[in-house]
């Protein structure tokens, strides 16, 4: 059965225009259904499950088993809690079944550090499956989600258009729109949006990224390189690498959006045009919008809640400046364990403090310091060089020119 298996051809998402002609005859019906009010939902069950199967033949049969024992995990682990917090809701509880909940992705993440190698329960995709389950975990001890649907679960957790780099969504706004098919007005608007973002996904992903990562990327690492330290080719590596990290992965964005409208399904958008920034909190509300805002919600105003209510510091500054700085390692650390992603989080808490601090400045001498066109033309250029210099750290070309 392996041996099969592995002679399967892999079908990487979004990976060729070859994969969109597929999905789009397999989309056609899952398309007719909802405009005319209905789900075909085995039909759609199907398709998902088929794509989803076809990203682990060939060379990645290993990763789906994992991605089985994994879902398996989760299943009991999310539904016991769901299932429990029905009629109970300690805390010890909820921190538990939160640490096991977050546990794959952990070991995932340090196995490469701590044992050498990584883990045989890595599969693509382990994460965002992983902030979909641990975040139903933490909004039911909200209250948000009340009992648990088993199949309402594997239909937002392996939700397929999302399943491999996000955008992250949230269970009870992906249950909403499950539930509650677009009119056909509405429907059509979305038809045309999803065309609209494949259009521009190809212009991003299959064009734009492919000129800066396989034509210019080359040429200014080899520049960087050969010259060593700090050059003007390290400079043009620093923007090319920022801006292919940009319009590499916005235009994966786009077509997992795209793909969800088509199953009736509006999934957040994960940019917001973030070279316009003004300065690094508003980068941050544009930039992996899903990812930020789910570490602002379930990490950054958890943690300065407790901070704050077991009075840990008496100043809500202190408090606020611990938890940026905290936020971002920990956003780190779950890029990989790794000196160059650690000091990126880092890079960017100390930068979120210092965003801060200049803002409570700025407030309090309004009248001493200008505010006009000019001034905030500069402060998107002084934001975007922080943000660069951001993405050569985490590049990891650092540590190949400095270290290796």
């Amino acid at each position: 059965m392996l041996d099969f298996l592995h002679k399967i051809p892999n079908f990487e998402a979004y990976g060729n225009p070859q994969y969109f002609f597929y999905l789009a005859i397999a989309l056609i019906p899952v398309a007719i259904g909802i405009y005319r009010q209905k789900r075909f939902h085995l039909y759609e069950a199907l398709v998902q499950f088929v794509f989803i199967f076809l990203m682990f033949t060939g060379g990645k049969v290993n990763q789906g088993l994992a991605l089985l024992a994994y879902i398996v995990w989760e299943f009991v682990i999310v539904g016991s809690y769901l299932t429990y917090r029905k009629n109970a809701n300690r805390t010890w509880v909820f921190y538990l079944m939160t640490v096991l909940s977050i546990l794959p992705l952990a070991i995932v993440k340090l196995s490469p550090a701590l044992l050498g190698h990584n883990s045989l329960l890595g599969f693509i995709g382990i994460s965002y499956l992983t902030f979909r389950s641990t975040g139903m975990v933490m909004t039911a001890r909200d209250g948000v989600i009340s009992g648990f649907n088993p199949w309402m679960f594997f239909k937002f957790v392996l939700f397929m258009p999302t399943f491999t780099s996000g955008p992250i969504d949230r269970y009870e706004r992906f249950e909403k729109d499950y539930d509650n098919l677009p009119t056909k007005d509405e429907y059509l608007d979305m038809i045309q949006k999803a065309v609209w973002y494949i259009m521009v996904g190809f212009l991003f992903k299959f064009i734009i990224a492919y000129v800066l990562k396989d034509i210019a990327m080359p040429y200014v690492e080899d520049r960087a390189l050969s010259r060593g330290g700090f050059s003007w080719s390290l400079l043009g590596y620093m923007y090319v690498y920022g801006l292919d990290l940009y319009f590499d992965f916005a235009g994966y964005s786009l077509f997992a959006v795209a793909i969800s409208y088509i199953f009736g399904i509006k999934s957040p958008m994960n940019f917001n045009r973030p070279f316009i920034s003004k300065n690094l909190k508003d980068f941050w509300n544009r930039w992996h919008i899903s990812l930020s805002f789910w570490f602002r919600d379930f990490v950054f105003m958890r943690l300065t809640f407790t901070l704050m209510k077991k009075k840990v510091f008496k100043s809500r500054v202190t408090t606020a400046n611990v938890a940026y700085i905290l936020n971002m390692l920990l956003m780190g650390f779950w890029h990989g364990v790794t000196w160059y992603y650690i000091a990126y989080g880092l890079f960017h808490g100390l930068g979120l403090v210092v965003n801060d601090a200049w803002l409570r400045y700025k407030r309090k001498h309004k009248n001493q310091i200008p505010h006009n066109k000019f001034t905030e033309i500069f402060a998107i250029f002084l934001t975007i060089q922080v943000v660069f210099v951001g993405f050569l750290i985490f590049s990891g070309f650092l540590d190949k020119l400095f270290f290796k």
